[in-house]
């Protein structure tokens, strides 16, 4: 179960990090965070450093926040930077600070994990600090974690000896939408920052991930089944025909991650996981078009284009269709 101290009501004040230290303890509301290593280069050919990086997440914070709080969260570090070796870590280390909440969940065979949490902003701070790029939390929120609250559809260009231009990820794009709506599903899209395009539904929160799962998985087949020559939903990544785009319900299952909306994703152009409008998928975009020099801008102008995903209204009851 998470550990909950009192959180502090006031809105946390910007936040500048510093560019001409390496190491700096900086106040974040009611804690205090040390950060390390920040001019070591992320993306050296950029001129991007790990205090960049930090500085990014500090500036889209009061956005990013409310879709992490109350979700484990899986980190993946990049201790020398994108294109630096990188690994996995799930259980939150330790020593760590005493305000960093941690979510448990049993993994069956008396396997317990402990994850962390990024709850507020000296969280956040922490994390990054650790070497995070991106940041890939739960699907369900800790209090109850196989039970999510929303649904999503991967669309990744097959690899293969001749790449799947990108205007096809974005007709696929606009299938998957088209065919949510004609269930009477609201549906929401952002770039994945890496090669394609993520698109969510914000459900009631009751059927078991398994269920999600399930369905996803029956939209999916029934799609490609509609449109095979633009789409495969095929499992076995040898079977993938070529010049496709797959949509894969896979990642709905249990335990599975995508990156979060307004990640940082180890990109060579420092891409960020953003959400955008249908109307702009429509007149068409490309992943470098959000990356950590702009996104803070965007969010400040457009403000969360995907807080109807936080919502309590609005929300699809998936059950009739399970």
């Amino acid at each position: 179960m998470a550990r909950r101290p009192p959180r502090a009501k006031a809105a946390m004040p910007a936040l500048a990090i510093p560019r001409d230290t390496d190491t700096v303890e900086v106040r974040a509301g009611a804690q205090s965070v040390h950060l390390t290593n920040l001019r070591k280069p992320f993306w050296a050919e950029l001129g991007i450093t790990k205090g960049d990086l930090i500085q990014y997440y500090a500036d889209v914070a009061h956005a990013l926040l409310p879709h992490l709080r109350d979700r484990a969260m899986v980190m993946r570090r990049y201790p020398n930077g994108w294109n630096g070796k990188s690994f996995f870590m799930k259980n939150a280390p330790t020593p760590r600070p005493e305000w960093i909440e941690i979510c448990s969940i049993d993994h069956g065979s008396d396997k317990v994990i402990d994850f962390p949490m990024i709850q507020d902003l000296p969280a956040l701070l922490w994390v990054v600090n650790l070497g995070c790029i991106d940041l890939n939390q739960w699907y369900a929120r800790c209090d109850d974690v196989d039970r999510p609250d929303y649904l999503h559809f991967d669309l990744d260009p097959v690899k293969g000896p001749r790449p799947v231009p990108f205007e096809r990820v974005l007709e696929t794009a606009r299938i998957v939408r088209d065919g949510l709506a004609a269930l009477g599903m609201p549906s929401f899209a952002k770039t994945t920052g890496s090669r394609g395009i993520h698109v969510y539904v914000p459900i009631v929160r009751g059927p078991t991930q398994k269920d999600v799962w399930g369905f996803a998985k029956r939209l999916s087949v029934s799609l490609e089944a509609l449109h095979p020559k633009v789409i495969t939903a095929e499992y076995t990544v040898a079977r993938r025909p070529q010049g496709r785009v797959l949509v894969d319900y896979n990642q709905n299952a249990w335990g599975q991650t995508l990156a979060s909306i307004y990640s940082v994703r180890p990109h060579p152009r420092a891409a960020v996981s953003t959400p955008v409008t249908w109307d702009e998928i429509d007149h068409g975009i490309a992943i470098e078009d959000f990356h950590i020099r702009n996104v803070p801008e965007r969010v400040r102008e457009k403000g969360d284009l995907w807080a109807p995903l936080l919502a309590a209204k609005g929300r699809f009851e998936l059950e009739e269709y399970l």
